[in-house]
């Protein structure tokens, strides 16, 4: 089947890196995949204090720059927060939002996800909404059951008009920061119950359309057997990002993968 999607690598930057190691990282990823951007898309999320000097650093070389986090109120006397004009004005253009570690680690719920969600999509901003399941709830037998959850309350009130800017992360919890992949086929069937629930919330051809990322401990090797699935169309990479020479070869095995894509037109 040929697939309609343009593939997308995001790279998850997470609590890491000084000034001077980000802007390098920065330089090393532009100088690295800038002969990728032509057929996938590529976005890093570095830390806030870094946004400015990471989008600096990016240039004109195609990588785009995406936030860790928003928040859902516009401006205020909210102390620590960062509204969707401030990503704006540093020219970022993609925001996570709903991340594992937000979710398990900061303990944010579905409503607050969806808050931020539509706050950062009524802003003009792009969207990854993570979702995934930890491992108690895998060895339940309740992987679908969780993420489809997770995915219609955090597009809740999201209309279609605003999926083009919607990817959607699917990061099995249990993988993360393990080493440890999920199987292609264990990938594969996560990412199709997402497609199909996307197809019942919206319409199957709106479902075609919408990138479904694979986010989990991603590696080179192991991302070349994932992107082949028909409903994996990229990668939200964490601390593989960390190392460009990594994340470059994560960026090329995908676009390999997605090699009937070269001619589809960007999508951002």
């Amino acid at each position: 089947m040929k697939r309609l999607r343009r593939p997308f690598v995001g790279g998850n930057w997470k609590m890491n890196t000084d000034l001077a190691s980000a802007v390098e990282l920065a330089e090393d990823v532009a100088s690295g995949c800038a002969k990728y951007v032509e057929h996938c898309d590529v976005a890093v999320f570095p830390p806030f204090v870094y946004l400015q000097a990471v989008g600096r650093a990016l240039g004109n070389h195609g990588v785009t720059l995406g936030a860790q986090d928003v928040s859902h109120h516009p401006n205020g006397a909210f102390t620590g927060e960062i509204s969707t004009e401030m990503l704006l004005d540093l020219n970022v253009r993609h925001v996570l939002v709903g991340h594992s570690e937000r979710r398990h680690v900061i303990g944010e719920e579905n409503e607050l996800i969806n808050a931020k969600a539509r706050a950062a999509l009524d802003a003009g901003l792009a969207i990854v909404l993570c979702i995934g399941e930890t491992l108690d709830q895998r060895q339940a037998g309740q992987t679908d059951a969780v993420t489809t959850g997770q995915l219609r309350a955090g597009l809740f009130g999201v209309p279609a008009a605003q999926m083009a800017r919607v990817t959607i992360a699917y990061e099995p919890v249990w993988a993360i920061g393990t080493g440890r992949m999920a199987l292609p086929a264990e990938a594969e069937e996560a990412h199709k119950a997402v497609r199909a629930t996307l197809a019942a919330m919206y319409d199957d051809a709106l479902a075609r359309q919408v990138r479904i990322q694979y986010g989990g401990s991603a590696t080179p090797a192991g991302v070349k057997e994932l992107a082949l699935q028909p409903n994996i169309d990229g990668g939200l990479v964490g601390g593989g990002s960390l190392k460009a020479a990594v994340f470059t070869q994560i960026v090329a095995e995908l676009v390999a993968a997605h090699s009937p894509l070269r001619t589809a037109p960007r999508k951002d």
